[in-house]
C-alpha cells in the first residue's frame, strides 16, 4: 500500500518546471513572474520552494527474521533527508537513539533533473527491539499539518522519557533581553525563505543564545524533525539546557516533538494551540508564543524566564 501511494504522489508532483538556478538546485525552482493584475515593476522571475514526498523505509529484524516496512510518506523539501527520517523515527518512538541505526542511506531513482531521492532506508542494528506500536498510526504526513491524534497524545505520556524529565529539571532561567534577540538571530539564517517566502524553520540554541542547528522545510513539523536528527547523529540527546524557535505557530506535533527531544523551552514567532499548551502544562514545559524583537507572552511556566 505505502508504494502505490508513493507511486501516486510521483505522478502528481510539482515538478512542472525547469530549475534555472544556479544555487540550490535541490530546493529552488525558477518560475516566469506570474501575471498580476495591476504591473507596478518589470516582470522578474518567482522562486518557489520545492515540494517533494519523501517515503521513509524501515529494515529490522522481529522473529530472527528481517522486516522491511514503508513507515511514512512526508511531503517535504529536499535536504537533510537522513535528518529528517531519523529524526521522525525517533520523535514517534520508533527508535530510542542514534545507536539504534546501523546505517542511514537514500535509495530510488533519482528525481528528474535533481540531484536527490525520495526514498531513505533507515537500517537498524538486529539487536534493536524495534516499538511496532508505535507504527500504527497512519503515517501519511502533508507538509501543513504533519500528524495528530489520540493515539499520539495519549502515546506522549508514556513513551516520552526525556519529555517526561523536564518536569523535575532544575530551573535555570535565560534572560528575557536574550529570548527577544532570537528571532532576528533565526531569521538571518532563514535563506530558504528570503529567497520564497515559502519555508518554515525551526532553530536550536544553548543556554546562552548560540545558534546550534536551524533546517528549513515547507513542513514545520519536518523542520523540527532534522533539528532533532542532527542532535541525535551528533549524540547531544537530551536537550535538557536548550531551547527551540519555531516560525508560524506552535502545534501540538511541535511540542511533542520538541519533548521527545528533551527541550524544556519551546518559542514561536505565532500563537500556539490549545493541545500545546495541554502538552507544556502536561510535561512542564515553557510555552512562548508571539515571540518578536519587543514583546512576547508566556503561556506556560514563568520560572525559565528572568527579567534581570
Amino acid at each position: 500500500m505505502g508504494n502505490q501511494v508513493f507511486t501516486i504522489f510521483q505522478k502528481v508532483r510539482l515538478a512542472l518546471y525547469k530549475v534555472e538556478m544556479k544555487t540550490r538546485p535541490s530546493i529552488l525552482r525558477t518560475l516566469p513572474s506570474p501575471d498580476t493584475i495591476q504591473a507596478v515593476a518589470p516582470s522578474l522571475p518567482d522562486h518557489l520552494a520545492i515540494e517533494e514526498p519523501l517515503e521513509i523505509r524501515l529494515e529490522y529484524w522481529a522473529n530472527n527474521e528481517p522486516q522491511r516496512k514503508s513507515v511514512s510518506i512526508t511531503m517535504r523539501s529536499p535536504g537533510n533527508d537522513a535528518e529528517l527520517a531519523t529524526g521522525f523515527l525517533f520523535t514517534e518512538g520508533i527508535i530510542s537513539g542514534w545507536d539504534d541505526i546501523k546505517q542511514v542511506r537514500p535509495c530510488g531513482p533519482p528525481v528528474d533533473g535533481h540531484d536527490f531521492q525520495n526514498i531513505v532506508r533507515v537500517e537498524l542494528l538486529p539487536t534493536v527491539d524495534v516499538k511496532t506500536d508505535s507504527m500504527d498510526r497512519n503515517f501519511y504526513t502533508t507538509s501543513s499539518c504533519g500528524i495528530c491524534g489520540k493515539t499520539s497524545l495519549e502515546a506522549l505520556k508514556v513513551n516520552n522519557h526525556y519529555g517526561n524529565d523536564i518536569r523535575s529539571l532544575p530551573i535555570s532561567p535565560i534572560h528575557r533581553d536574550m529570548l527577544l534577540r532570537l528571532p532576528d538571530r533565526m531569521r538571518a539564517h532563514q535563506q530558504l525563505f528570503q529567497e520564497t517566502g515559502g519555508s518554515h524553520a525551526s532553530a536550536l540554541f544553548d543556554s546562552e543564545g548560540n545558534l546550534l542547528c536551524l533546517r528549513e522545510d515547507v513542513g514545520r513539523h519536518n523542520a523540527l524533525d532534522k533539528v532533532i536528527g542532527w542532535a541525535l547523529s551528533q549524540r547531544c540527546l537530551p536537550l535538557h539546557k536548550h531551547m527551540v524557535l519555531v516560525s508560524g505557530r506552535a502545534s501540538f506535533e511541535l511540542m511533542q516533538k520538541a519533548s521527545m527531544g528533551g527541550i524544556p523551552l519551546l518559542a514561536s514567532v505565532g500563537a500556539p494551540s490549545t493541545l500545546a499548551l495541554q502538552v507544556a502544562q502536561d510535561l512542564n514545559m515553557t510555552l512562548v508564543g508571539f515571540l518578536n524583537q519587543k514583546r512576547f507572552t508566556i503561556y506556560h511556566d514563568p520560572g525559565r524566564i528572568r527579567d534581570r
